[in-house]
């Protein structure tokens, strides 16, 4: 349908919408993406200034949301190794964060009995950046590192790079 308007605009008017429309759409595309680029800029500084904070909330949300089933998190080693990565469906920026988790069996449990819980588990903490804020469900990736994550997790994130 626009191409049939356009067919009926004379060459002259055609020409004249082209030079105007061209550099005010381009324009707006580069502010769009000066503006993406300052958000992740300002997001990575607040995740820097606000990750001893984050990390409790973390475990807290992890203790309580007891998974895996028949242990209880003791404590987290956090490591400094850190990933950023946009999730491709919905833009929420998200941090994949390095951590080395201390569980104890629950007594009675099914896990009391298992030599294994007195290992260590490697992990990403996951944090999500949105309307400004970061936060945590307390969810983690075990057995994969930050880079990891965001590798295997390739059709649903994509790496933001600092």
């Amino acid at each position: 349908m626009i191409v049939q308007h356009l067919q009926l605009l004379p060459a002259r008017t055609f020409l004249v919408l082209c030079v105007i429309l061209i550099p005010v759409v381009t324009l707006g595309m580069l502010v769009f993406r000066r503006r993406r680029v300052n958000e992740v800029q300002r997001a990575l500084r607040l995740f820097k200034l606000r990750r001893e904070v984050l990390e409790a909330k973390f475990l807290d949300l992890a203790i309580i949301r007891g998974i895996p089933r028949g242990l209880t998190w003791v404590h987290c080693e956090w490591r400094s190794d850190v990933n950023f990565a946009r999730d491709v469906a919905s833009g929420l920026l998200t941090a994949f964060v390095g951590v080395e988790v201390h569980f104890e069996a629950i007594p009675g449990g099914e896990m009391e009995d298992v030599d294994a819980v007195e290992h260590f588990r490697e992990a990403s903490a996951v944090f999500h950046y949105q309307n400004g804020v970061w936060g945590t469900g307390g969810k983690a990736l075990f057995n994969m590192r930050p880079a990891e994550a965001v590798e295997r997790l390739q059709g649903q994130f994509e790496p933001v790079t600092p």
